[in-house]
């Protein structure tokens, strides 16, 4: 029996051995049809089997198999010259461990972001690297942000993707929209209205706070009071979709109120982009920003951020200088404006190609069912969830499709079952923050990872595991109610098909 079999009859199968040496299974299987473990592998195989497969094993298996061919020289010569010795061979700073290539292991990303990548997006992200003001690179970028102002409904001029995640897209607004004194009204429900006040502090402003309680709305009718109160008000900054809770803002109200004030807006749209309707121009925002990595579905790092021309006088206006270099728009205007390039920073451009795909896709597949998408899979796997007897945080008007918190089971530990959704299941579900932490779990469904067979693989993978840790809950309710759910909105789309042929034909 050669090692690769040894493995696989000490952990039951190949899977399990894939696991624990966090490869693709397709790789163990490789090992077993080859009839060996390759030689990099020695020392991870004997600290995984404490011995039972030894490294000596598994080394002169490999070297029988696939002998290891050198070029002949000298005994003791290097083909680099004479070996280094003492503090020139820098021996002193080398890792202590062995350090191998790294490969991640495959998971359904079901947490609050990020999300699972298309393969055509990781593909276009290996493409070959071209420089930050090649031509053909300067043309993409002008595709980028006709694309970016499709998902955001917009003609700004100024919409592009800042080099960065969201909390530099969100500290990019405000470092350009608030001066030192300059008096913001902060609406907080959550924990990225919590920081934004840190953003208006850091900038020298000073925050007002309209606070709602954690799972509910922003309350437009205070934010009407706070601005009454404060007259002085220059900004109204919000969250649209509050990731750590799952509710989503009536933000067009929202807007409405602070122009009505004369007060510029920052609005939070970073779980909120591509999986339900941001209508930029339609509300009238002023200034807004975004995150790759979430219902657009690409790699993080990167922050789509948007702002009226208002918002671009407002700023060029501005008597001091703004208070970050890399962040200062009016020297960002000469990199994403519509004139000649000049040169501002190295732009991440194999990310920037991602994004391009990434928003490609959602051109493809129609913003209209982008979004439809995101409700219609939420609705299944609400309709699961609620069959185990779990419960939602927010009321059924302000949830989000895409963010899905939800009241943890009585009586078991919710982060055991995490790491057992994840340590079994290769599932990721998130936990709740701040005042939530321990009594939510939040669910997404965001871009990419929002598809039936992830609904379906969680509703299974939650009920096994809640079942196990005894609370009560019948397996196969949960899927079959979604599978109902979605039998359901399948009919009601049959149906309105059919009563628009109908009209069609009467007319």
């Amino acid at each position: 029996m050669n090692c690769a079999e040894r493995l696989v009859r000490l952990f039951g199968s190949q899977a399990e051995v894939a696991r624990r040496l966090r490869l693709d299974r397709a790789v163990v299987s490789n090992w077993v049809k080859s009839g060996y473990v390759p030689a990099r592998w020695a020392m991870e195989v004997e600290a995984l089997t404490s011995g039972q497969v030894s490294a000596f094993d598994v080394l002169t298996e490999a070297n029988a198999r696939k002998p290891i061919r050198l070029k002949s020289r000298p005994d003791g010569e290097s083909p680099y010259g004479s070996p280094l010795t003492g503090k020139d061979a820098m021996s002193d700073f080398a890792p202590a461990k062995r350090i191998t290539s790294f490969h991640p292991p495959q998971r359904t990303l079901m947490g609050p972001g990020p999300t699972e990548i298309h393969p055509r997006v990781l593909t276009t992200m290996s493409q070959p690297a071209i420089g930050y003001l090649d031509p053909v690179f300067v043309e993409m970028m002008e595709e980028l942000k006709a694309l970016l102002r499709y998902v955001y409904q917009t003609k700004n001029p100024l919409t592009f993707p800042v080099s960065g995640p969201g909390s530099v897209g969100m500290e990019y607004c405000f470092v350009n929209l608030v001066a030192p004194g300059d008096k913001v009204i902060v609406c907080r429900n959550g924990v990225f209205g919590g920081r934004m006040i840190e953003n208006v502090e850091r900038c020298g402003g000073t925050p007002v706070v309209v606070e709602d309680k954690w799972g509910e709305p922003v309350d437009p009718q205070k934010l009407e009071d706070a601005l009454k109160k404060n007259r002085d008000a220059r900004v109204v900054a919000f969250v649209h979709a509050e990731t750590s809770t799952g509710v989503r803002s009536d933000a067009k109200t929202l807007v409405e109120v602070a122009h009505r004030h004369d007060a510029l807006t920052i609005v939070d749209a970073v779980t909120s982009l591509g999986g339900i309707p941001v209508l930029v121009d339609d509300w009238g925002v002023d200034a807004i920003y975004s995150a790759s990595q979430k219902c657009l579905s690409c790699t993080p790092g990167l922050s789509p951020v948007s702002f009226s021309e208002r918002v671009v006088d407002y700023v060029k206006a501005r008597k001091d200088k703004i208070h970050s270099w890399f962040m200062d728009m009016n020297l960002l205007l000469g990199y994403w404006g519509a004139t000649t390039r000049t040169y501002h920073h190295t732009a991440p451009t194999n990310s920037l190609f991602a994004l391009h795909e990434a928003l490609l896709l959602i051109n493809d597949e129609g913003l209209e069912n982008c979004w439809a998408r995101h409700q219609r899979h939420h609705v299944a796997l609400k309709a699961g969830l609620e069959a185990m007897g779990l419960k939602f945080l927010v009321k059924p008007e302000h949830q989000l499709p895409q963010m899905n918190a939800v009241v943890c089971a009585e009586g078991v530990d919710e982060a055991q079952v995490r790491r057992t959704l994840l340590t079994e299941f290769n599932l990721e579900i998130g936990a709740g923050l701040g005042p939530l932490a321990g009594k939510i779990w939040r669910f997404g469904l965001m871009g990419y990872s929002c598809r039936p067979d992830n609904v379906m693989l969680c509703l299974s993978a939650l009920g096994s595991v809640l079942e196990d840790m005894g609370y009560s809950v019948h397996v196969g309710d949960a899927e079959a109610a979604a599978h109902a759910a979605y039998a359901a909105m399948h009919a009601k789309a049959a149906q309105a098909k059919a009563r628009s042929s109908r009209a069609k034909a009467a007319a």
